[in-house]
């Protein structure tokens, strides 16, 4: 019987969670509030079946993600998947699959999410941290911003923030960051609806010039989904990076914040806070 796959809904998100929770192995891909933000730049789709959660895209290519839920004591056939490609497989599962399928495991370093210590970037201490530590006293001498969590009370503010970031960016010309804020505005229109998201923001003499958006991905393990800051506020990222995770992250060991995508820029970014491990991911196909 072929497997129907059917738009994410926020009315299975329950049964989606449990699944998650038995997964070895969580990636930042695999957060609800990531496959509901970015449903509709990749297209994607789900199905239940045989106690998992496939997940389908078709954009920009048709592939499945890797199979949400238990791993052991499954006995992995074709005939599990309607498509021969599976992308953002996490390394420990991509190792079962490529034998019991047949298939080829290609690298997708790209596709790697970067994990960080929560006391490390709120403290910032030592020579790794120097520079960030700098720019995060700049901003706190120049400007001494306010930091308060991110509510609905204050989602038009953090909206009209991104519009403007885009406008500063020039976001119609660049696809990744038109997808982008296409994800972020989806997510913070429906922010009461999506019980699981935290975040916070930084204002300045009442103005909001940087915000954060995450969820809890484990007991253990935040994910920071969306960060941006206003380009005139020399430091505002470092300051929402740490005052988020001093306010809201006291409870985790761990942040995860998502992959690099393969550009330079970023890569070199996310390597200079200095992550402590990567969540690696695999491509199987056949």
């Amino acid at each position: 019987m072929a497997l129907e796959f059917m738009p994410i809904r926020r009315d299975r998100l329950d049964e989606y969670q449990a699944l998650l929770a038995a997964t070895p192995v969580k990636s930042a891909d695999y957060s609800f509030i990531n496959l509901w933000g970015w449903s509709g730049v990749y297209g994607l789709r789900w199905a239940f079946a045989h106690g998992h959660c496939l997940i389908r895209q078709e954009s920009p290519f048709p592939a499945l993600w890797a199979p949400v839920g238990p791993w052991q004591g499954v006995s992995w056939t074709r005939e599990l998947f309607p498509l021969s490609r599976i992308i953002r497989v996490p390394e420990a599962l991509a190792r079962e699959l490529g034998p019991a399928l047949d298939a080829q495991v290609l690298e997708s370093r790209e596709h790697w999410d970067y994990l960080y210590s929560v006391p490390e970037l709120i403290k910032l201490s030592g020579n790794r941290f120097h520079k960030k530590k700098n720019l995060l006293n700049q901003f706190n001498k120049l400007y001494g911003g306010e930091y308060a969590p991110l509510t609905a009370d204050c989602i038009e503010e953090a909206l009209n923030l991104q519009e403007s970031w885009c406008m500063w960016r020039d976001c119609e010309s660049d696809g990744t960051l038109v997808q982008e804020n296409e994800a972020i505005v989806r997510v913070l229109t429906h922010w009461d609806g999506l019980p699981s998201l935290m975040g916070g923001a930084i204002r300045v003499k009442g103005k909001m010039v940087a915000y954060t958006v995450a969820d809890a991905l484990d007991a253990d393990t935040l994910v920071i989904h969306f960060e941006k800051g206003h380009p005139d506020y020399k430091g505002a990222y470092q300051a929402i990076n740490q005052a988020f995770l001093a306010h809201e992250g006291l409870g985790f060991s761990l942040v995860n914040r998502e992959q690099d995508l393969g550009d330079a820029g970023l890569r070199k970014a996310k390597l200079s806070y200095n992550p402590v491990d990567f969540v690696k991911k695999c491509e199987v196909r056949w």
